[in-house]
């Protein structure tokens, strides 16, 4: 039997994960337009920011496949399977981009990582750019998963938007 609401787990590594990209992509796009002395603390903050959010990216897609979660709508299965997909690349994507593209640069990664691409200041400028543009694509993601959202919540209340609600739920 399909449970009606997500798992507690899955619901804290929503929203945790929710409010962190919001501020990663508040705290990316202050980075590209300030060169004021706050720009290496904010480079620092996304560095660090964007590892933890690997880590529970990772953690959540395991979550995901781990544990069952309410069924969607037959009729929006499809769109739904498909943005989630590309949510999930996008949250992979982006702080995998931001550490080769520090590894290509030669500038210092957070806490002592690896470079996981070769010094080289052309790739680094491709990284770059991908990593801009990845961006920009996740923030337009996050508007369409919000408006679904707030459109299962106010338009057709079929109780998507409650199962994931953060606090406890009766299943």
């Amino acid at each position: 039997m399909k449970p009606t609401v997500f798992h507690p787990v899955a619901r804290l590594l929503h929203w945790s994960m929710a409010i962190l990209i919001l501020a990663m992509l508040f705290i990316g796009v202050s980075m590209v337009t300030d060169l004021s002395v706050r720009h290496p603390v904010l480079v620092s903050v996304h560095k660090a920011t964007g590892l933890a959010l690997l880590v529970l990216v990772i953690a959540r897609i395991i979550v995901r496949l781990s544990i069952p979660h309410p069924p969607l709508p037959a009729i929006q299965r499809l769109a739904a399977g498909a943005s989630h997909l590309l949510l999930y690349g996008l949250m992979l994507a982006m702080p995998l981009l931001g550490w080769a593209m520090l590894s290509a640069g030669g500038y210092p990664r957070p806490f002592g990582l690896p470079a996981i691409a070769p010094h080289d200041i052309q790739l680094y400028a491709v990284l770059r750019q991908a990593h801009g543009w990845a961006g920009y694509l996740l923030f337009a993601t996050v508007l369409v998963h919000v408006g679904a959202a707030l459109m299962h919540a106010w338009v057709r209340r079929d109780g998507v938007l409650r199962s994931m609600w953060p606090g406890p739920r009766a299943e």
